[in-house]
């Protein structure tokens, strides 16, 4: 099958990466940004352009976060974690320049679904493309998708306007939360009739519910539903993944929505836009430089942070780049909180539920359904081929197993940009779920049990592709508990937390805390487990940079 490794990440040669820690800072910055991942960057940016001196710290030497691109095996570019974009805010590329350092995505054309059958369901950009394709398993489900197209744009309008600006707090009588309130009340009185009630059906439905309303045909349904699954423990049958699907419905490229793309030279390529745009305004940042902890002053106001090497810096704010778990238990300590936040931060949950395998390939593996590297294989690719598949992939994971056959989102980004592996040779990347962080022997049991969890993925894509185990050169295989160990992600989640309805808006990650701030004085947050949410996405950076300008916090 080729070699298999599990972690060994090479830090990529870019000419103008930041340099090691190694040093203490005597000067006083005015924000600390802990963490460098894309929000952490996007936010450092807005601070700078605002002309504020900042610092983002990075214990990586690589970085990105999760969206990280790294040559794990010579001549082959995996986007290791995250591998693809839609979610990224397009005034966030304009403010940030991104393109001008970097930044290039290239549309994704098709969503293909090989199916045990040996048909195949594609649907592309082209919408009478798709209706030809969609009419031959149901006429009426083709008539159907202009209108449903228009009605997901609509829920997508209406809710643009939440998830670009702070959630308001419904508790709080200060006139800014108040107009915020009144802001989102205008929206929905704007609205239609019909809109109003989906956006408040989508909270509390399922995604294949949902789906149910307008469609007939399980083929279309199955890799539809699947955008609801994404990042979060519940099953295409759950109430309340609706929302999520919807969460991932939100991506623009160019203006148009539900638009995804690959980015030139993997994900990584955008937080190395991020960045080369912080410090294109002053911003400096180091990687391999870890954070032990956050250090109070005798009045419990966060004052810097103290490094793993025991470098002490300090600063006016610190804005913590990581999930709220391991920001408050782990960098502040809950000896310095209120019981009843404590509480809060313990409820949130987390439960990561995905894993990832990157492969190497010497050839491109083809598809028995529909052999040949054309179109259709040049976007996004489900294994997904029933609705009732993927609820039996659930409930696998539901007793505390990973599922032996998942639900696996494909792509060949070495397709359309072959700069991420040799002439002829091709990377593939599979999202998949379900993978529990919490398996019923316990998460240390996660490093004896990662290949068997592997050769599940590469069994279940060898059912549609019979000559994948011939083609691979090597594989990397990522656990919850590698996405946690390596990179930093609490239980493995690819969000910080689940995007489920009582963690939303004001209430993520904690009721009364959701504008950035946190109880501890001069300590903000600006990473995905704040509002909007997860994804790459670039919200929570923005939004919390200019949460606390407005505020005067720096």
């Amino acid at each position: 099958m080729g070699q298999s490794t599990t972690l060994s990440f090479a830090n990529p040669a870019h000419p103008d990466y930041p340099a090691e820690s190694g040093r203490p800072a005597q000067s006083r910055y005015d924000a600390i940004i802990v963490g460098g991942g894309h929000n952490g960057l996007i936010c450092a940016a807005y601070l700078a352009r605002a002309g504020r001196r900042v610092l983002v710290l990075e214990k990586r030497p690589v970085l990105g976060g999760a969206a990280v691109s790294e040559e794990v095996y010579p001549g082959f570019v995996y986007s290791v974690c995250s591998y693809v974009v839609s979610l990224l805010r397009p005034h966030i590329i304009r403010d940030l320049e991104l393109p001008k350092h970097g930044l290039e995505i290239i549309p994704l054309d098709c969503a293909f679904s090989p199916l045990p059958n040996g048909d195949s369901l594609a649907r592309w950009a082209d919408g009478q493309r798709t209706y030809r394709e969609v009419a031959r398993f149901s006429r009426k489900d083709a008539d159907r998708l202009r209108e449903f197209s228009l009605e997901m744009t609509r829920l997508c309008r209406f809710a643009k306007g939440i998830i670009d600006h702070p959630a308001p707090d419904p508790t709080s009588m200060r006139p800014r939360e108040l107009a915020g309130l009144l802001r989102m009340g205008a929206a929905m009185r704007d609205a239609d009739r019909a809109t109003r009630y989906q956006n408040l059906k989508l909270l509390t439905m399922s995604a294949a519910d949902f789906l149910d309303q307008w469609f007939e045909s399980d083929v279309l349904k199955a890799p539809m539903s699947v955008s609801g699954i994404i990042g979060t423990f519940l099953g295409v049958r759950s109430p309340g993944t609706a929302y999520v699907l919807l969460h991932h419905y939100f991506g623009e490229i160019d203006g148009a929505f539900r638009a995804w793309g690959f980015a030139k030279g993997g994900t990584g390529m955008i937080s190395m836009a991020c960045a080369r745009a912080a410090r294109a305004r002053g911003v400096e940042i180091r990687v391999n430089a870890g954070v032990e902890q956050i250090e109070l002053d005798a009045d419990g106001t966060a004052t810097g942070v103290v490094l793993q090497n025991g470098d002490v810096i300090k600063a006016k704010v610190v804005v913590s780049a990581v999930d709220p778990r391991r920001t408050f238990f782990g960098l502040v300590g809950e000896q310095h909180l209120d019981s009843e936040f404590v509480a809060q931060i313990r409820r949130y949950k987390l439960r990561g539920s995905s894993g990832k395998v990157n492969l190497a390939l010497d050839r491109f593996p083809d598809f028995a359904c529909r052999p040949g590297q054309g179109p259709h294989v040049q976007g996004d690719i489900a294994i997904a081929p029933s609705v009732a598949y993927l609820e039996r992939a659930y409930d696998q994971a539901k007793y505390g197993d990973f599922s032996e056959r998942p639900f696996i989102n494909v792509v060949f980004p070495s397709l359309v940009d072959p700069s991420v592996a040799p002439p002829g040779k091709h990377v593939m990347s599979c999202f998949v779920q379900y993978a529990p962080y919490d398996i019923k022997e316990g998460p240390e049991r996660w490093p004896e049990r990662r290949e068997a969890f592997g050769d599940a993925v590469i069994d279940t894509l060898a059912e549609y592709c019979p000559t994948l185990k011939d083609s691979i050169l090597h594989r990397q295989v990522l656990t919850p508990w590698d996405l946690e160990q390596e990179f930093g992600l609490t239980e493995g989640n690819i969000f910080h937390g689940e995007l489920s309805v009582e963690q939303l808006l004001f209430l993520r990650p904690a009721a009364g805390w959701s504008r950035y701030q946190t109880p501890i004085a001069n300590l903000w947050m600006c990473a995905s487990g704040t509002h909007p949410g997860g994804g790459i996405m670039g919200s929570p950076g923005e939004l919390a940079a200019k949460t606390m300008l407005r505020a005067g916090a720096l």
